[in-house]
This record gives structure tokens, sequence and C-alpha cells, in this order.
């Protein structure tokens, strides 16, 4: 959904979760990439993370950005933990999609 947000339409989400869940990372860009390797260990085994993955981030983004990387993981990982906890549903529809028509499609923009 923050993708959206970001401004990426429908197919380049759909490329972009393709790409993602593939793990196969090689078309993004190597902080992208170091994020989302520290981001996987992080849910995978939090106990490994060490300072060399921090230095890694750190490398690629700068201190305050490393930090932003960290904590923006922790919290997603966090919120998936509570909601898995919980059982609670994923959303079906994007909510940043634009209301349903009245005899449109739920996220069908107005004309």
């Amino acid at each position: 959904m923050l993708l959206a947000v970001a401004g990426l339409d429908k197919n380049a989400l759909d490329e972009r979760t393709k790409i993602l869940a593939s793990g196969n990372w090689s078309s993004f860009s190597p902080g992208d990439r170091a994020a989302f390797l520290f981001a996987h260990k992080q849910a995978k085994s939090p106990w490994a993370i060490t300072s060399d993955d921090m230095r890694g981030l750190i490398d690629q983004f700068g201190q305050e950005r490393a930090l932003d990387v960290l904590w923006w993981a922790c919290r997603c990982h966090y919120m998936t933990r509570v909601a898995d906890g919980f059982q609670l549903p994923l959303e079906r529809e994007n909510v940043f999609d634009a209301p349903a028509t009245a005899a449109g499609k739920p996220g069908e923009k107005k004309p």
C-alpha cells in the first residue's frame, strides 16, 4: 500500500511485488538490496543481526538513514507479529485506492 501512496500504478505494484517475492533483487539499487537483505535477516533470525549488518546499512545510507531502515523494519516486523498473534486478516483491497463508483469496480477512479 505504501508503494501505491508513492505513486506506483497497479501494474507497477504487481511487477514490484513479483520481483520482491522472487528473492532476485539484482534489478534494485545497492542501497535497496542492502535494506531488503537486512529486513529479511531481521525477520528470519533477528538474534543474528550483527554490527557488520548495521555497518552495511550505514555504508549505503549514512548513519541517520540507516537508523530509519532499522526502525521501519522493526515496526513492520512488530506489526506483522501482532497481526499474526491475533489472527487479524489482511485487507483485501488497497485502502489507498479511490473509492468504488456506484456502477464501477473497487479501485476504479471516477471520471
